[in-house]
């Protein structure tokens, strides 16, 4: 007999709008992890997503939930609709997070200006309603406190709506409720035109955190907008506009002079300077030609080219960056779950010490109770945990962003925080220190001049796709080598390849399979024995029975791999290559860079090198671009893939460098030190400025709308020093 079956859970991402703030996230969390059928929840504010984990669960059920708060919700891949009306108007803090929710969809990604949304008007209006009621006041002072009064419901009625809905939802403990019992309980105590001035400054503070908030999506949907809309598809003898998200694999577009490049692909005709500033960060442009790789959202600077597209618009370089940075943003930093953790205990904390400032003094020490209560309120105000649980996910989101736009990639916040622990990085050589391209370093003529040696050799070649062979061919034609036609070429297995070129008879092979055709002298096995000792392969160009030619060909170091291996030393890391290539050539790339070498090594020797530098209690961090990298990437405390590597690499590793820059490993680093000092530097200030208003106020220099002031004072403090790394600029000169 058959069972029940058991429906597999499934986990399906929305768009959230009017979601700006951490307690936002935190609400919306609330609320869908109490629907049946729901095993869990992410909220990112900063990424404007939320991911449920859900046994079939419908979409309206839980549209329901987050709409009842003041959000709007709608699947991933369609753009957020508006917030309902109902939570534009509350003033709820973000950081409890629902009144964000409100009407922010001005601050959803491609809305209208922040000044026209609902958020916005609210606050207008409150202001001029406690304008009105100023002047009111000062014609007719008998009724200013009705005129007060009704300018604190302006803003007030929505906060406490609010309140009402997150405690309705299980957040009981919400900003919102702060704020009301505040005003409510001023308003009792006679103290109405501070409670209508403190809901007027909540209201500016939560706009202009949402602003803020906003700033952080719209870098990340900037980058998004480097791609061009439309592109030239060529089709025969035709070229037509179509829209890029449409290209097919394997299309042919054209890209003219000036244009942004709106595909990946690979160049088929042309050859031009590009510039790839707006991706990478780097201000001079690069020489592509025939075979070499271009970007989405790169410019074509000189000549009109042909490339056809490798991945569609879903899959591009930028494409992938905007998803892996939205994945990241969506995961919390080890700092933020602490203080998640801390806020839930906190916020009911604040309120019972306000209730103790409001009571035990009069009970106790004969106080008066218009004047404690009067105190108590305010701690209620300055106890808001806004900046807090703000400090850090807006550090990380900007950071992330900041990051993205020159091409470091991290795969979350615990990423991002973690490689400022890195004590030691261990590289792979082959397309991590080195391009992966084997160059001609050195041709020696022997009779004749280098140039027709090269010319010969080429003239071999022509038709391989060896990478010796594609390593002399490019010399050939960055030295504007003449490639004469070659005769009854042909490979000979294990040895070389041989023909014919202007009737004479050439053989160019390793130095073992040259010495079978020709004599190699003492002074030349000296100087294959000196090429071969600096790492280098050598191929010997036999003529006529006669040596002509050696060619010394190796895989280069980048061009900054120097560079990266300095800036790391500088910043107290240590250094060592993990490399499957031969003891020799391994040394070789090791001595020139200054590094330890380890050569010769399976994939699980790197894996076992790697847990051996962690037994030492070294925190590691290991680069590398292929599948045999895999298992030490996955095993390092954080694992980065360089660039062009393998979509395993890219999977397993914890952070990508996109354009294959040693020197972006440092960058990454300097980065997350610059990121964690951010962090502190916002709790100090939230934390700060509450101890000293916590103060003033106990001894009565402070009162309502000083505490608020402080409050939305720090809020917009740390989000504003948060957004000072979307700036981010690495340090090296």
């Amino acid at each position: 007999m058959k069972g029940p079956s058991v429906t597999e859970p499934v986990k399906t991402r929305y768009r959230v709008g009017g979601m700006d703030c951490a307690a936002c996230a935190a609400k919306i969390e609330t609320a869908v992890s109490r629907i049946p059928g729901v095993s869990e929840v992410g909220a990112s504010f900063t990424a404007g997503t939320l991911n449920v984990v859900h046994d079939a669960v419908p979409f309206a059920a839980i549209q329901r939930a987050v709409k009842s708060l003041g959000y709007s919700l709608a699947p991933d891949g369609a753009a957020a609709p508006a917030a309902t009306d109902r939570h534009d108007h509350a003033i709820h803090d973000h950081r409890d997070g629902d009144e964000h929710a409100g009407g922010e969809s001005h601050f959803q990604l491609g809305d209208g200006p922040w000044w026209k949304t609902r958020k916005a008007v609210l606050t207008l209006a409150c202001g001029l309603a406690l304008i009105a009621a100023y002047l009111i006041g000062r014609v007719l002072p008998e009724i200013g406190h009705w005129a007060f009064l009704a300018a604190l419901l302006v803003g007030l009625v929505p906060v406490a709506r609010r309140a009402v809905a997150g405690t309705m939802s299980g957040t009981p403990f919400s900003i919102e409720t702060l704020m009301t019992i505040a005003s409510v309980g001023a308003v009792i105590i006679g103290a109405t035109e501070e409670a209508a001035t403190v809901v007027l400054l909540f209201l500016v503070g939560e706009l202009l955190e949402g602003v803020a908030a906003s700033r952080a999506r719209a870098s990340i949907k900037g980058l998004a907008d480097l791609v061009p809309k439309t592109a030239l598809l060529v089709e025969g003898d035709k070229t037509s506009e179509v829209p890029a998200a449409g290209l097919a694999l394997n299309a042919i577009i054209m890209v003219r002079p000036g244009d942004r490049i709106p595909a990946d692909g690979d160049i088929v005709e042309g050859q031009s300077a590009i510039d790839e500033s707006p991706v990478t960060g780097e201000s001079v442009p690069k020489t592509k030609r025939v075979g070499d790789q271009v970007f989405a959202g790169t410019i074509n600077t000189d000549t009109v080219l042909k490339v056809r597209v490798t991945a569609t618009a879903s899959d591009n370089t930028i494409a992938r960056v905007v998803r892996l940075v939205e994945e990241a943003q969506e995961s919390k930093a080890p700092t933020a779950r602490f203080i998640d953790r801390f806020s839930t205990y906190y916020t009911p904390g604040v309120l019972v010490a306000g209730a103790l400032v409001a009571v035990v003094p009069p009970l106790l020490l004969s106080g008066s109770w218009d004047e404690w209560i009067y105190k108590g309120l305010a701690i209620l105000l300055i106890g808001c945990p806004c900046a807090l649980v703000i400090s850090t996910p807006a550090a990380i989101a900007a950071a992330l962003s900041a990051g993205a736009r020159r091409g470091l990639l991290l795969k979350g916040g615990a990423v991002l925080e973690g490689l400022r622990a890195i004590t030691m990085v261990a590289l792979d050589k082959t397309g991590t220190l080195t391009e992966g391209k084997p160059q001609v370093t050195d041709i020696v003529g022997i009779g004749r001049s280098e140039s027709k040696v090269l010319s010969l050799a080429a003239a071999l070649e022509i038709g391989s796709s060896h990478p010796l062979a594609v390593a002399v061919l490019a010399r050939a034609k960055t030295d504007k080598a003449a490639v004469p036609p070659a005769a009854s070429a042909k490979a000979i297995a294990g040895k070389g390849v041989s023909g014919k070129v202007g009737g004479e008879e050439v053989f160019l092979a390793s130095p073992g399979a040259a010495a079978e055709r020709a004599t190699i002298t003492p002074e030349l096995q000296a100087t294959i024995d000196g090429f071969n000792d600096a790492g280098k392969t050598v191929s010997v160009l036999v003529v006529g029975g006669e040596i002509a030619g050696i060619f010394a060909i190796r895989d280069e170091p980048r061009e900054d791999a120097l560079a990266g291996i300095t800036a790391l030393k500088a910043a107290g890391i240590g250094i060592v290559m993990l490399t499957g290539d031969n003891e020799r050539t391994a040394r070789a790339i090791g001595s020139t860079l200054g590094i330890d070498v380890h050569a010769g090594l399976l994939p699980e020797d790197k894996q076992r090198i790697v847990r051996e530098l962690q037994a030492q209690g070294q925190v590691v961090a290991k680069v590398g671009d292929g599948i045999n990298d895999a298992p030490a990437l996955a095993a390092a405390d954080i694992g980065i893939a360089m660039g062009g590597g393998t979509d395993v690499a890219l999977e397993t590793a914890d952070a990508a460098v996109l354009h294959g820059r040693v020197l972006d490993i440092a960058e990454m680093i300097e980065l997350s030190k610059a990121t964690m000092g951010n962090i502190w530097q916002n709790i100090a200030v939230s934390l700060g400025l509450k101890a000293i208003f916590l103060a003033t106020t106990i001894i009565g220099v402070t009162g309502l709308w000083p505490a608020i002031l402080a409050d939305t004072g720090a809020t917009v403090l740390v989000t504003l020093n948060a957004m000072r790394l979307l700036a981010w600029r690495p340090g090296r000169k």
